[in-house]
């Protein structure tokens, strides 16, 4: 069967990664740590995937600009003791391993930093699979689409052959602003409805109706 994109990017974090409670828990503790207001969860949710401290500073509007930096060290430290009980979304591994056997290329663009990535993909056991990857300490943030054109680029694929698939409306409008196409999963950071909103080609409630649809579709 022939394909019909040649790059898949997947955002890490909630879309592959069952992060979503660790971070949203990290920011929260972090925000009391610095004497902010805690978000509630569906607020500290909502920022998953952007850069670390535009992030913060979006969950956490009462904390002053001079106590970012604390504020990210907490999150950095809260998140630690939590990454332990993360692991990959059930069938994530058995999907990777499906896309590379159709000779797709395979790219991560994530809110992470790239030592976060490394110790996730380390974690894992990933290291392998992926061809290329961007972070965003390297590239602007989602919904900035600089990550993905770099990976095109690097990868020499072309907008209408790639596809960005992740959780939140960040992943969906940096693929817009791309010119690629996307696909959202509604099993991490925000819901089906908000995603659809933003026109993706599919909302997959499932890691194994994401793999269906790519099996038929990508």
């Amino acid at each position: 069967m022939p394909r019909t994109f040649d790059l898949i990017c997947f955002d890490w974090d909630g879309t592959l990664f069952d992060s979503t409670a660790a971070i949203v828990r990290a920011i929260q503790c972090a925000v009391r740590d610095v004497g902010g207001t805690p978000p509630d969860a569906a607020t500290a949710a909502w920022v998953i995937g952007m850069a670390l401290v535009p992030a913060l500073a979006r969950a956490a509007p009462d904390v002053p600009p001079e106590k970012y930096p604390q504020l990210a060290d907490r999150y950095r430290h809260h998140y630690a003791q939590l990454s332990a009980q993360v692991l990959l979304f059930d069938g994530v591994r058995d999907m990777l391993h499906e896309l590379r056997e159709r000779g797709h290329l395979l790219a991560i663009a994530t809110g992470k930093s790239r030592a976060g990535l490394r110790e996730a993909l380390r974690q894992s056991q990933l290291e392998t699979s992926f061809d290329a990857s961007r972070t965003a300490e390297e590239c602007a943030g989602k919904p900035n689409p600089q990550m993905l054109f770099e990976l095109m680029e690097e990868l020499g694929a072309v907008a209408t052959r790639t596809l960005m698939i992740g959780d939140t409306s960040h992943d969906v409008e940096m693929a817009r602003r791309a010119g690629c196409a996307s696909v959202a999963v509604s099993y991490g950071a925000h819901e089906a409805g908000g995603l659809r909103s933003f026109a993706p080609r599919f909302v997959a409630p499932s890691v194994a109706a994401l793999r269906q649809w790519l099996r038929e579709y990508a």
